[in-house]
């Protein structure tokens, strides 16, 4: 049963308090990053040949420039991340930082590469800890090992979650709500389009 916006903002208040659309695009990435860089490790959902989703723990590199709205991950192309991906490349990565309760939602596209000037510029030898040295010559572990590839996310949209209140705060704000029968929102929910995605990629190839 189809639910009008009007309706369904009067059904969920929640999202309807905390959606914030006034806020400038620049100042929207910005923290987006921070609260990426806060979770640290993010989750990368991929769907196998049977429609099976499955996800996995990740850490995207970085540095991440100022416009950058694109995620790189570095990974072994001998799991089955890879062979998922072929088969499907809609992917989600989600972050989430439980000291805060922020969170990150990436709705998108994985592209693979083997492109050598971009892993060598997010190389990190942590990388060498997962994959591991095969002592064959070839599999050495390092960033010219060919098993090493890029994925990188292209987002659709992003959406995010961000609060700058503190625990204590938005635990007696919400209490307080709760008492009194009404929705409250301690933080706000922020969405970076697909269009505002394209603008931003054509701002940050130049």
């Amino acid at each position: 049963m189809a639910t009008t916006s009007q309706e369904r903002a009067r059904l969920d208040p929640y999202t309807r308090i905390a959606e914030s659309k006034n806020v400038a695009l620049q100042e929207r990435i910005t923290d987006l990053h921070t609260a990426i860089k806060a979770a640290k490790t993010g989750m990368l959902v991929t769907r196998d040949s049977n429609g099976n989703l499955h996800s996995r723990p990740m850490n995207p590199a970085s540095p991440l420039d100022n416009l950058q709205l694109n995620l790189i991950f570095l990974a072994n192309n001998a799991s089955s991340k890879f062979e998922e991906i072929e088969n499907d490349s809609h992917v989600n990565v989600s972050f989430f930082d439980p000291s805060s309760t922020d969170w990150v939602s990436y709705s998108g596209r994985a592209r693979v590469t083997q492109d050598r000037d971009l892993i060598h510029k997010h190389w990190s030898s942590f990388i060498t800890g997962y994959i591991g040295n095969l002592g064959d010559g070839v599999h050495q572990g390092d960033e010219k090992d060919p098993r090493v590839a890029v994925i990188e996310i292209i987002p659709d949209e992003i959406k995010y979650w961000i609060t700058k209140k503190s625990h204590v705060f938005r635990t007696v704000q919400v209490a307080a709500g709760a008492a009194m029968g009404r929705a409250t929102a301690p933080g706000e929910l922020r969405t970076i389009s697909k269009e505002e995605v394209h603008l931003v990629q054509g701002l940050h190839a130049k």
